[in-house]
């Protein structure tokens, strides 16, 4: 195994598996794996964010993905569970709405219920894929964001378009880049605007991502210098051993090694701020988890007499001091600076403690 911090340039370098393989696998579990676990127990603090997966549709594959959202995947939240969204934002007076799929903006209900959460005062944040922009039937999407002041969080994991074609689908990075420059023209990312504009990185292998904000320093320099591209923030995030990216590692024969890796960069101060503590995961159903990956793994949030919590039960229950259901990919969000949606936690501290390496496991 090599370590060491990475530059910008060898973060876009690592390889990943090509897409031929991505279509033809077929996925391996990966819960019997990781339920067995001596991760440290954690509870619940007051909610303030629903984190709400509109469905499983997606226009790209992408290797990497903890979902494994595709264009032929059929399951999206309907107009009741999207109402109730609102009722537990409301009744609940949380603060921020995050959208995730697949692509949410594929959900017919999506327009509808960013404009819902912004009427009661709600932040939102679109985690939006960029080629969503430019796919049919979409016209207007960047405007009707623009509009409402909804945050973009757009995936782009290397300024080079090879690698961002490796990792998810051929001619992805040139309408990304399309995708990029169109939320510029609207404002976004532009100082003084209102329209944040944050970028997700992710490695192209069983890797930890470098330190946040070199990277995010080199990714503004390079953007802007090739492309004139402006963004607020970059979030570094690890990759989780979960879904597509794990069957993956499994099929590789290095899923053993990579979890290994992300205990040995184990850090306790991490637990502080990982995002289940504040944050509930809603699937296209309206089921409640502790965050995204649990949703993958079918590993329900916890509540008194409930096995399996629904959205309607926010509306009667409160989540606070409730156990986190954790497994070893937990581990995840708490190795070297620390991973969460919204990016390194060692950035959320302010940078305080020491900045994590980049080790490698076996790349492809």
């Amino acid at each position: 195994m090599g370590t060491g911090s990475v530059t910008f340039s060898q973060a876009c370098s690592n390889r990943s598996t090509r897409n031929a393989t991505r279509n033809t696998e077929t996925m391996r579990p990966t819960l019997p794996l990781l339920v067995q676990t001596d991760f440290p127990t954690i509870r619940r603090r007051v909610l303030d964010t629903l984190q709400v997966n509109l469905g499983y549709k997606c226009n790209q594959t992408c290797l990497h993905c903890h979902v494994n959202a595709g264009p032929n995947r059929t399951e999206m939240m309907d107009a009741d569970t999207v109402q109730l969204v609102l009722n537990v934002l409301r009744e609940r007076r949380l603060t921020t709405l995050d959208l995730t799929g697949g692509a949410p903006e594929l959900n017919e209900h999506f327009r509808d219920l960013v404009r819902g959460a912004r009427t009661l005062g709600v932040r939102v944040i679109d985690r939006c894929n960029l080629t969503i922009l430019s796919e049919p039937g979409q016209e207007g999407l960047a405007k009707f964001l623009a509009e409402q002041g909804v945050e973009v969080t757009a995936s782009l994991p290397c300024y080079s378009p090879a690698n961002v074609d490796r990792q998810r689908g051929d001619g992805v990075f040139e309408r990304s880049i399309a995708g990029l420059q169109a939320l510029n023209a609207l404002g976004y990312g532009l100082e003084d605007s209102g329209l944040v504009l944050n970028l997700v990185y992710n490695p192209q292998g069983p890797v930890l991502p470098p330190p946040q904000g070199p990277l995010e320093a080199d990714y503004k320099r390079e953007l802007f210098a090739h492309f004139g591209i402006r963004f607020n923030h970059l979030f570094a995030l690890t990759n989780m051993p979960v879904q597509r990216f794990g069957s993956t590692l499994l099929s590789k024969g290095t899923f053993e090694n990579y979890l290994s890796l992300l205990k040995g960069a184990y850090r306790t101060d991490n637990l502080d701020t990982v995002m289940c503590r504040t944050l509930v995961s809603v699937d296209w159903q309206g089921f409640l988890y502790d965050c995204d990956f649990n949703q993958m793994l079918g590993l329900p949030a916890s509540l008194p007499s409930k096995t399996r919590p629904h959205l309607r039960d926010l509306l009667a229950h409160d989540v606070e001091g409730q156990p986190i259901r954790v497994a070893d990919h937990c581990y995840g969000c708490t190795a070297g600076q620390g991973s969460s949606c919204g990016g390194a936690l060692e950035e959320a501290k302010d940078n305080t403690g020491s900045s994590s390496t980049t080790t490698s496991v076996g790349v492809a």
